[in-house]
């Protein structure tokens, strides 16, 4: 089953024997075992039992609250791991040390690397003219490997992200949307908006995956410290966001599975948001992506994108405690 996304704002959300039961308007709407689910995700304000709480919390299931357009509430989540030898691991390598450097490069190394097989799948499937802009992707990645601060990393990293955001509005192959540039709190734009909803769909999932390895998922080192910002998880997300949340919002709008009537704009802040509608589409294919099987080029075995999450955690904790290494990102080819 994986994640459970709940987004009508009447639900109440129960335990009934080892289930999770969810019910609108008195009518159950789903019923399902406890031991099939990953996560909760609660879109809107639907009330949840103390008892399913306790259950989920027991059973080490992360509930995250969210607003219908996805912008991020609260993370309610059981105690870090007992693997207090990762977390002091991590602990050590913040700052500039050789290890967070590594590190980081190699989150900005496999999120621009995808980046660069993206736009060449696309200049391939649709005879673009994109060239120029895969050329500063690999300049960015080349430049990458002599950094020597995380300074520096970051901004090969922005460099190779505007080059690669510069032809985005091209792998849009419909006529009824179009994308300019990134923006966002709020998002103004409907693809802009599902670019914001998917990563913060991504956030969860990884934020999951860390805990369960044992990270403090709020010390990171490509992302800076701030509080109440789960910095590892936003540096792990990088290398799945062209995977996963780029290549669901660009199949959901060149399949035309969303359409712009799928779309509401606020009057005042002018934000783009799902309609109800709209938004069931888009989680359904999101957790489609997620349950997608790839090879690994690390283990040359099938997995899913959900089991890759916890995969590359477990990756990144081998190497702070000097078990492998590298870090080897998850580069797609």
């Amino acid at each position: 089953m994986g994640t459970i996304y709940v987004t009508q704002e009447e639900a109440y959300i129960s335990k009934v024997d080892e289930s999770l039961n969810i019910k609108a308007a008195k009518k159950t709407i789903l019923d399902v075992p406890l031991i099939k689910v990953d996560g909760l995700v609660i879109m809107g304000k639907a009330n949840i039992s103390p008892a399913a709480i306790y259950e989920l919390m027991n059973r080490k299931i992360p509930l995250t609250y969210l607003t219908m357009n996805g912008k991020y509430i609260a993370i309610l989540e059981p105690d870090m791991g007992k693997n207090i030898l990762i977390r002091n691991a991590q602990w050590k390598a913040a700052g500039e040390s050789p290890k967070a450097i590594h590190i980081t490069q190699g989150f900005v190394r496999g999120k621009l690397k995808n980046y660069r097989q993206s736009l060449l799948l696309a200049q391939r499937r649709y005879d673009l003219g994109l060239n120029s802009n895969i050329n500063q992707l690999s300049q960015a990645i080349a430049s990458l490997e002599k950094a020597t601060s995380i300074n520096s990393i970051r901004g090969y990293e922005g460099a190779g992200s505007a080059a690669y955001f510069g032809c985005f509005n091209q792998l849009i192959r419909v006529d009824n949307f179009s994308f300019s540039t990134r923006n966002r709190r709020p998002p103004t734009d409907p693809v802009n908006s599902l670019l914001s909803l998917g990563y913060s769909l991504l956030r969860h999932d990884i934020q999951a995956a860390l805990n369960i390895v044992g990270f403090d998922p709020y010390l990171g080192y490509l992302h800076t410290e701030r509080y109440g910002r789960p910095s590892l998880a936003l540096d792990l997300m990088e290398e799945f966001r062209p995977l996963i949340v780029d290549a669901v919002v660009l199949t959901a709008i060149n399949r035309r599975m969303l359409t712009p009537k799928d779309f509401i704009t606020e009057p005042l802040s002018h934000a783009v948001s799902l309609t109800k509608e709209g938004l069931h589409v888009f989680l359904r294919l999101y957790q489609e992506k997620k349950l997608t099987k790839f090879k690994h080029p690390v283990f040359e075995k099938q997995y899913t994108y959900q089991e890759s999450f916890e995969i590359q955690g477990r990756l990144l904790g081998k190497y702070l405690m000097g078990e492998i290494d590298k870090y080897p990102p998850l580069v797609m080819k």
